[in-house]
């Protein structure tokens, strides 16, 4: 099955001279404290980089660097790798084209994961697992399965010192290996409908490769399902298409345009493929997650069938659906900015970050940052214990005198996190700054910071700055730190925040679609980078002709669509519906 990495060839910009730069250093701006950040992504991803890479000294970086994470408006791509090293998300792997992925960037795959485990188990699928090697004469059965994915296929033929009898696949996709179990399992209409899942890694000998938008591995999940009738099958790959298209909305603050595949971008052996496709920050289609209707294709190649009611032998009626890692890449380039991850409270691993300018900073796996005296944090974080999942203590001392203390209440705030079921890290480095760790957890996306001062403390008060609004504009003073009005407000601007990130990324995308009548206009649009919508009924040849003239391919057939009647932007007849061709990843 083909999820969402199943696209055309990516152009030049993956193969920009930035992907063997090493990232920079980040200065914060408000604090005026250089952040030094990790090692870096010094290898290509791709071998197909030709351009001549940029040197630089490989040794310990120090304060004298004076360098900053590449602006988005100057060159997105290298803004793109500087963001997944310096935010901690990925690194690269010894192989050419495989990816790390570090906790941060784990742990927002996992909040990915229990969102739609969820709504999984909520529509009636069950979770379990597929072999990873399949023999090559599975994906031989189906025709135009093997036609589609022979060139990304990677074969093991030795094992055990000795060549194998037949080769094996390693897993790309999961339709042939599945339907040879289901074949063993279904015999009668009353073994359907077969629901499951699995959560599992695939590898597609990939070219042209970028960290979690195309890697030679990466992670998904993958629904089977097999059924009665091919109405049943149909409800199915349109109810997935709506699980993924909710999660893009109400997680992950993505307004995703979900529609239909045209027959030249559908799913090799599927019927129709369903498909959710968003707008990148510098305005090329990403595919998000895709649902496809299989048909009987492969249960007929696999002579996979059922007893009906009436006894006879019918094949049964199938679908497949998967989202992958690269809603991780959606997430960064939708909603990053020049100051790092941007991420929605729903999905981020720290939604409330807690800091202070003297004695402590408490920083939330949620978002909010709250500092304040020994005695003050117990009763602040017993408040917001049930908005948060995990908490990251972070003690600041200026005095050596204050530090036992510090490190004694920050260590009593720990245990009393801990015995509530949530899980902690005590950052008690005294090696960096206040600004740097405020500069840190900014860069990681955290969506809020909560700042207590002395003058805080006196007054029971907090400030709260928002990482969507920037400077002053985001800050609040004077929050009363009494648990109920902190704990109404600090959930309040959570929600605020995802529904900001929402309609910032919603206006962007509405405001770079532009509707075109003819093929002039359309060429006109995607040479300014946006999204070209228009009433289509053409041959699959003229979808090829569009794709080589202009690089740009149907993205789908949205599902909403305009009423009235329309005329082909290509060839001047009927149409039933517009399709929005863009760029895309």
């Amino acid at each position: 099955m083909v999820s969402s990495l199943r696209l055309p060839s990516l152009t030049s910009l993956f193969s920009s001279p930035y992907l063997r730069r090493p990232p920079p250093l980040l200065r914060c701006p408000h604090h005026h404290h250089k952040l030094s950040l990790p090692p870096s992504l010094t290898t290509a991803f791709s071998s197909q980089t030709t351009s001549a890479s940029t040197t630089e000294n490989p040794k310990k970086q120090t304060n004298q660097d004076q360098k900053v994470i590449t602006p988005r408006s100057q060159d997105f791509n290298a803004w793109y790798v500087d963001i997944i090293a310096n935010a901690e998300l990925a690194d690269y792997g010894p192989v050419r084209g495989t990816m790390v992925i570090r906790p941060y960037g784990y742990a927002i795959w996992e909040a990915i994961q229990d969102y739609l485990n969820a709504k999984f188990k909520e529509t009636g699928h069950s979770n379990m697992y597929f072999p990873q090697f399949i023999p090559f004469s599975f994906i031989e059965k189906e025709a135009s399965h093997v036609e589609g994915f022979s060139p990304e296929l990677a074969l093991v033929t030795i094992g055990g010192g000795k060549e194998l009898e037949e080769k094996l696949v390693v897993r790309p996709t999961s339709e042939t290996i599945v339907n040879h179990m289901f074949t063993q399992w279904i015999h009668s209409y009353r073994d359907l409908p077969l629901m499951v899942n699995q959560w599992a890694n695939v590898t597609r000998w990939e070219m042209r490769t970028k960290p979690f938008v195309r890697t030679l591995e990466f992670l998904w999940q993958e629904g089977h399902t097999a059924h009665a009738d091919p109405e049943e099958a149909e409800k199915e790959a349109l109810q997935m298409i709506d699980v993924y298209t909710k999660f893009a909305y109400e997680q992950a603050a993505i307004p995703v345009i979900a529609g239909r595949k045209s027959k030249a971008e559908t799913f090799a052996g599927a019927d129709r493929t369903y498909t959710i496709e968003a707008m990148m920050g510098d305005r090329k289609a990403l595919q998000a997650g895709t649902s496809h209707n299989l048909g009987q294709n492969f249960s007929r190649a696999f002579g996979t069938q059922f007893m009906d009611e009436n006894g006879e032998r019918q094949h049964v009626w199938q679908t497949s659906w998967a989202v992958s890692t690269r809603f991780i890449g959606g997430i960064i380039m939708t909603h990053g900015d020049d100051s790092g991850l941007m991420l929605p409270p729903k999905i981020a691993p720290i939604q409330v970050e807690m800091s202070h300018s003297v004695k402590f900073v408490v920083t939330l796996f949620c978002g909010c940052n709250i500092s304040a005296q020994p005695r003050g944090v117990v009763a602040v974080f017993s408040l917001l214990m049930s908005a948060c999942m995990k908490v990251v203590i972070v003690p600041i001392w200026k005095k050596e005198d204050e530090k036992t203390g510090v490190l004694n209440a920050a260590s009593s705030v720990k245990k009393v996190l801990q015995s509530a079921g949530i899980k902690v890290k005590l950052d008690d480095t005294d090696q960096r700054t206040p600004g740097w760790k405020f500069n840190f957890w900014e860069m990681k996306g955290v969506p809020m910071r909560i700042e207590i001062g002395p003058r805080d403390v006196s007054s029971a008060s907090v400030v709260i700055s928002r990482r969507d609004i920037p400077g002053k504009q985001g800050k609040v003073f004077g929050i009363s730190m009494e648990p109920s009005i902190l704990e109404a407000y600090v959930k309040d601007k959570l929600d605020e925040i995802q529904s900001s990130l929402l309609g910032r990324a919603t206006s962007f995308r509405d405001s770079n679609i532009v509707d075109v009548s003819s093929y002039d206009e359309l060429k006109a649009a995607i040479t300014l980078g946006k999204w070209a919508r228009g009433p289509w009924s053409a041959s699959d040849a003229d979808e090829q002709r569009v794709k080589e003239e202009t690089g740009a391919t149907i993205r789908c057939f949205p599902f909403e669509q305009p009423q009235g009647t329309k005329t082909c932007l290509m060839t001047g007849s009927p149409a039933e519906e517009v399709a929005i061709f863009a760029k895309s990843y």
